[in-house]
């Protein structure tokens, strides 16, 4: 991995992290699962689990570093993985499937929080079932931020792209 790389993810998860911070008031809405499903499908696997270690690890300092701490670099390092084998694979998927894959990804993100986190809450089912909603929201809110971050990072990643090649 070469330090141009190392940069972009370094920026990528200052962007992530600023935008977590940003929208912390809303509750599951934030950028970071769309970032790091963009860094996926465009930079591959590796450079999108380490934008959520890196991006996770720095946002929860500010925000609040807990037991959930692991499971989210988990969640989110499954998630980029699963976009950067996409990327890898399909790199011509359509913009509303992408949006599709991130709206999927919120629930996936919730259901491993869910798993990992119900031995506190006692059960399960009412742990999960009470925290659907907000994987709704985590949902909606990649489907938004994908549907605006595309345009832009497509161009972002087609410079880095071409300076790599170079």
């Amino acid at each position: 991995m070469n330090t141009y790389k190392l940069t972009l993810i370094a920026l990528l998860s200052a962007l992530a992290i600023a935008g977590r911070i940003a929208t912390n008031a809303i509750p599951n809405v934030q950028p970071v699962t769309a970032i790091v499903i963009l860094t996926g499908f465009f930079m591959g696997p590796l450079a999108a689990v380490l934008l959520a270690a890196l991006t996770t690890f720095l946002s929860n300092m500010l925000l609040g570093m807990g037991i959930w701490y692991i499971w989210q670099v988990t969640a989110w390092a499954l998630i980029g993985a699963a976009a950067g084998l996409i990327g890898k694979y399909f790199s011509t998927i359509p913009k509303w499937g992408l949006a599709l894959f991130s709206g999927v990804s919120g629930l996936i993100y919730g259901l491993i929080i869910s798993l990992t986190m119900y031995s506190y809450a006692g059960s399960f089912w009412a742990y999960y079932l009470a925290g659907l909603p907000f994987d709704l929201y985590h949902a909606f809110g990649n489907i938004v931020f994908i549907t605006l971050l595309l345009p832009v990072f497509s161009r972002l990643f087609e410079r880095y792209s071409r300076h790599a090649l170079a």
